[in-house]
C-alpha cells in the first residue's frame, strides 16, 4: 500500500514538475527541452528532481532549480531537493517532438540531430559546419547564419533569403 501511494506522488510530482516553463524560451516546459531529467518521492516525502543544464554554466539553470521547488512545495510537497545531473551531456536530442512543434510554431527553427562522434578524440574542425536551416517561416532552405551567438548561449541568428525574415535557431549539441 505504501508503494502505491509513493508511486502516485511520484506521478503527482513529476507531473507539476512537467509544467515548468523554461525561462528563456517559455513557450517550452523543461520536459519539452529535456532537461527535467527525473522525479522522485522518497520514503520520508522528500521530493528529487533532477535537472540537465543546457550548456555547462548556464545562467538559466538557478531560475529553473527555482521555479521547480517553488512549484513542488506550491503543491505540498515540504521538503524539496534539486540535482543538477551532468552526465551524460544534454544534447538537442532531448527535445520532445512537442518542444520541436512548439519552437517552429514561435518562429525558432528546431534543431536537426545533434552530431554524433566515435569514441576517441572529438575531431577539431577547422572550416566552418555548412548545413540547411529551413526557415520557421516559410519553410525554405535558403538560409544564412548572421550570427553565431544569440540571446542565449544555445541559440543562433539566421536570415531567410527567400522571405527575407530574420530568425533564431537552436544550435545542436
Amino acid at each position: 500500500m505504501v508503494t502505491v501511494l509513493a508511486s502516485a506522488e511520484t506521478r503527482r510530482a513529476r507531473r507539476i514538475a512537467e509544467q515548468v516553463p523554461d525561462p528563456e524560451m517559455p513557450m517550452l516546459t523543461l520536459a519539452d527541452l529535456g532537461v527535467l531529467r527525473d522525479v522522485e518521492v522518497g520514503p520520508d516525502g522528500t521530493v528529487v528532481a533532477s535537472l540537465t543544464p543546457t550548456y555547462s554554466g548556464c545562467p538559466a539553470m538557478a531560475e529553473m532549480r527555482a521555479e521547480v521547488a517553488a512549484r513542488l512545495r506550491d503543491a505540498g510537497f515540504a521538503r524539496v531537493e534539486i540535482r543538477t545531473v551532468l552526465d551524460p551531456a544534454w544534447t538537442t536530442d532531448w527535445i520532445t517532438p512537442d518542444g520541436r512543434r512548439k519552437l517552429a510554431e514561435h518562429g525558432i527553427a528546431p534543431p536537426g540531430a545533434a552530431p554524433r562522434h566515435a569514441p576517441g578524440p572529438v575531431p577539431l574542425t577547422l572550416a566552418p559546419l555548412r548545413h540547411a536551416v529551413a526557415c520557421p517561416q516559410c519553410g525554405s532552405a535558403d538560409t544564412e547564419e548572421t550570427s553565431r551567438f544569440a540571446a542565449t548561449s544555445c541559440k543562433a541568428l539566421w536570415r531567410c533569403r527567400a522571405c527575407r525574415e530574420p530568425f533564431e535557431y537552436v544550435k545542436e549539441i
